[in-house]
C-alpha cells in the first residue's frame, strides 16, 4: 500500500500556522489553545489494494475569549492546506468562562 507517512505534519502545520498552542488529544493548561486528533481513514481500494487514503479528524479550539481571531486564521488555514472541513459547534461552557469550537475536518486522500 502506498501511504504518506507523514500526513499528520500537514495536520499539524494547519494548527501551527495560528499558534503553537496545539496538542494531539490531549487538552493543554492554558486558557487558549487548540487540540486535535484523528479519527479514521478513508480508504479507496482497487484491485483489492489500497489505492488512496484520507485521514478524516477533528480540532477543538478551547479559548476566554469571544470572536476569536484564531477561529478564522485556523478556518484560512484548512482552506490554504486544501482540507475539506465544517464548523460541527461552538459552545460557551459557563462554569469555566470557556468558548469551545469544534471542527471535523478530512485532507485530500494521499496515494
Amino acid at each position: 500500500m502506498k501511504q504518506n507517512p507523514k500526513w499528520y505534519e500537514q495536520v499539524i502545520a494547519m494548527h501551527t500556522a495560528v499558534t503553537d498552542q496545539v496538542s494531539h488529544v490531549k487538552r493543554l493548561r492554558s486558557s487558549r489553545y487548540f487540540v486535535w486528533q484523528e479519527e479514521t481513514g478513508q480508504d479507496f481500494l482497487a484491485d483489492n489494494h489500497h489505492a488512496e487514503t484520507g485521514i478524516y479528524g477533528s480540532t477543538d479550539l478551547f479559548t476566554t475569549q469571544e470572536f476569536d481571531p484564531w477561529k478564522l486564521a485556523f478556518e484560512q488555514s484548512m482552506e490554504a492546506a486544501g482540507a475539506a472541513w465544517k464548523l460541527n459547534s461552538v459552545d460557551y461552557e459557563e462554569t469555566t468562562n470557556i468558548y469551545h469550537y469544534y471542527w471535523q475536518w478530512r485532507l485530500p486522500p494521499y496515494g
